[in-house]
């Protein structure tokens, strides 16, 4: 659970060490705002995925199943700034899917948490492969980080792609080569 209050202690000391006044009328409430924002924007910590994949379906043929384009925001754990971007996925069932939203679900709880995008896709492709038993599963990020955008290197517009593959979509190459097909159309 976020401690807001150790929360506002720091974003207070962050404010004095450069320079400004926390007492200041438009930096006064700063540490509240930002100590509830952090809640919200790192409420996947205390999520776990199969909350969301444990609703599931019967299905009777193992067709493959695409949701693209699902918007994420999350926090880049070197630097704490946002990296944001798109997830697709797709995965052939064994049996079973889940809801739609409960795949938006899952790449949310994974998004709001400290992370780094590479993770971030393995970890979302392993919760679908595991929890959906599913015969394959494939995750792609697409990803704009601030980190990158406004220090260090300022390279703004620069994308991050990340692929995780799992079981079939791994093994089968071709299988593999037409999903990444159809989520670029």
């Amino acid at each position: 659970m976020v401690n807001t209050d150790k929360i506002k202690e720091a974003v207070k000391l962050i404010i004095e060490a450069i320079g400004e006044n926390p007492e200041r009328e438009g930096l006064v409430e700063t540490p509240d705002r930002i100590a509830r924002m952090y809640s919200e924007i790192f409420s996947g910590l205390e999520e776990k995925a199969e909350t969301h994949l444990s609703k599931t379906f019967t299905v009777e043929n193992d067709d493959l199943v695409i949701e693209k384009d699902i918007p994420f925001y999350s926090m880049c754990e070197h630097h704490f700034l946002p990296f944001y971007g798109k997830v697709h996925i797709a995965y052939i069932p064994s049996g079973k899917v889940t809801g739609l939203s409960k795949l938006a679900r899952t790449v949310d709880v994974f998004a709001k948490r400290p992370q780094l995008q590479e993770k971030m896709t393995a970890d979302i492709a392993d919760a679908i492969y595991d929890e959906l038993q599913a015969q394959g599963a494939l995750v792609i990020i697409e990803a704009e980080h601030l980190c990158m955008n406004m220090r260090g290197i300022r390279k703004p517009g620069s994308k991050t792609k990340t692929i995780a593959a799992r079981g079939t979509l791994l093994q089968d190459k071709e299988l593999k080569k037409e999903v990444l097909a159809l989520i670029a159309d």
